[in-house]
């Protein structure tokens, strides 16, 4: 039998990266009891990402460029951004950094300021860099929470949010122990959802394993809206040898991509003017974007990605030995300390799914519109748009990180937590895992960097079949038979299904290319869909319109 725990609390948290850690620490700052949840360990997620050196955190310069860098977010976010939002998360990074200063977290920072390799991504100019070293920051941020008295739930997943007379009231999750699997039931005030992006829904990512969009899920099913889930940033990265690293975008412009059996180039059918202008502009980025002309390059790496992983082999020019701009030196430093690997050795490339751009709608004080219902970070949209500057994700769990745990607390003094009635029988679909495996799939053949109607709708009719599947073979589960594992692999089915469905049928709905979402049959800008999509679920059907 399934043993079952019961608590109280002012605050749950669901997410242990930098932002469900931010909101951790600011609830407590303002007088609530809080409670961290985590699928995997505190200091998870893409925050602290081991494919990477660190997190890269840019802001405005001085007040006077607070302006320019605000603008810029809305210009390379081609309308899809929300400029009240942008305006909070603009304004709150300075807070921020000093945030992180006083809790001791050393910040990196840039030497030789004026190389264009500083210039953030999709950026047209040096902002206020600094850089994260993930293991410190994890280890002093741990201490804070031990300081404050947060009380934290590891290798935890929350399976589903409880809503009582129109608020949410409570979640359920499932706690894994060596010993036996625990159903956990959490009474709470409010809760902030900082469980990551969308990554788990490509076979293919750049993120840890613990992020499945969960939260937005749950969230969808609470009543939020979710916006922008068609703006996925998509990303080169290594496959062999350091699976699941990044490769870093400033060093486009000395590489080599060639066919791993021919040793031909991959761009052995375009000029060597066209490749080097090509390389040059996408040397400015790390994710894909249709927007600045240089589409094609991804699009090439791609398609020969889908015909085998080990299908393109990258190497470097001389000209990069010799000469090493600070930024990338500090990669290639972290390069061969982390991951054994030199400039000389060969490396086979691979595209990936990174982090998305969009996620719940929330206002500037993480509200969702559902009462209690706050959420934070990578699981949000609306501060970003079609693509988004690098740098900005820090920024963003930091600033919307603090202001989700503030606004939270406070609608806590209002509120007392309840136990909530448990839900009713736990039921098991048999096979999930593989079921979402073949989601994963679909959506890398269908969702990544080329799009078009004809895959969308075959990845849907694809979807909807597992879907009926799943359902007929739905089983009660029996309290002898129970176990957390079945039921969470459930429910990440469930989330897989509903989520790809709303992303698929997003792309569908628009007909045009728009920084990183681009379709091969609408390769145009279409000035009449500059809006976000915002997707609600009702009575089981996802509704999306273009926002008013």
């Amino acid at each position: 039998m399934l043993p079952k725990k019961t608590f109280k609390t002012d605050v749950v948290v669901m997410g242990a990266g930098l932002a469900g850690i931010t909101a951790a620490i600011w609830a407590t700052k303002k007088g609530a009891k809080v409670m961290i949840l985590s699928s995997s360990i505190i200091g998870s997620g893409s925050s602290f990402y081991p494919g990477t050196w660190g997190l890269g955190l840019i802001g405005p310069e001085n007040k006077e460029d607070e302006k320019n860098l605000l603008d810029t977010i809305l210009q390379v976010g081609e309308g899809m951004a929300d400029p009240k939002l942008a305006s909070v998360l603009v304004q709150g990074i300075d807070d921020a950094i000093y945030d992180l200063k006083a809790l001791g977290i050393p910040l990196k920072e840039a030497v030789q300021k004026n190389e264009k390799e500083f210039i953030p991504c999709f950026d047209h100019k040096k902002r206020n860099w600094h850089g994260i070293v993930k293991e410190s920051a994890r280890r002093i941020l741990q201490q804070e929470l031990n300081r404050l008295g947060v009380k934290e739930f590891t290798q935890t997943t929350v399976t589903d949010i409880v809503i009582n007379d129109g608020r949410v009231s409570g979640v359920t999750a499932i706690q894994r122990q060596k010993e036996a699997d625990t159903l956990l039931t959490i009474g709470f005030t409010s809760v902030i959802i900082a469980s990551g992006g969308l990554g788990g829904l490509f076979k293919y990512r750049l993120n840890t394993s613990d992020v499945k969009g969960m939260g937005q899920y749950l969230a969808f099913k609470a009543g939020a809206s979710l916006m922008n889930l068609e703006f996925m940033q998509i990303m080169p990265g290594f496959i062999d040898p350091a699976p699941k690293t990044i490769f870093n975008e400033k060093v486009f412009r000395y590489s080599e991509f060639h066919h791993a059996v021919t040793g031909k180039s991959i761009f052995e059918d375009w000029s060597k003017e066209k490749l080097d202008e090509r390389l040059e502009i996408r040397s400015t980025h790390g994710p894909f974007t249709c927007r600045l002309g240089c589409e094609g390059v991804d699009i090439r790496l791609y398609r020969e990605f889908l015909k085998g992983e080990s299908n393109v082999r990258l190497s470097y020019k001389e000209e990069l030995k010799e000469n090493q701009p600070e930024f990338v030196k500090i990669y290639f430093e972290w390069l061969k300390k982390e991951k054994n690997l030199t400039m000389d050795d060969p490396v086979y490339l691979g595209i990936f799914a990174h982090a998305s751009n969009g996620g719940i709608y929330i206002d500037a004080y993480g509200r969702t519109g559902v009462e209690g219902l706050f959420a934070c970070g990578e699981a949000t949209g609306g501060m970003h748009g079609a693509d988004r500057i690098g740098g900005l994700s820090t920024a963003n769990a930091l600033v919307f990180g603090k202001i989700a745990g503030c606004s939270a607390a406070e609608y806590s003094k209002g509120h007392q937590p309840v136990i909530p009635n448990e839900n009713g029988t736990l039921t098991c679909v048999p096979g999930a895992d593989k079921l979402i495996e073949k989601i994963r799939m679909l959506n890398f053949e269908t969702a990544m960097v080329a799009r078009e109607e004809k895959l969308t709708l075959h990845a849907l009719e694809q979807i909807s079949e597992i879907k009926n599947k799943a359902e007929k073979s739905r089983f009660a589960l029996q309290q002898n038979e129970i176990t957390g594992k079945h039921y969470v692999k459930t429910r990440e089915l469930e989330a897989a299904i509903t989520l790809s469905e709303a992303m698929l049928q997003g792309i569908l709905l628009r007909k045009e290319s728009r920084g990183s979402h681009y379709r091969v049959d609408y390769p145009i800008k279409n000035h009449n869909m500059a809006k976000p999509i915002i997707s609600t679920l009702k009575e089981g059907k996802i509704i999306q319109t273009f926002l008013k």
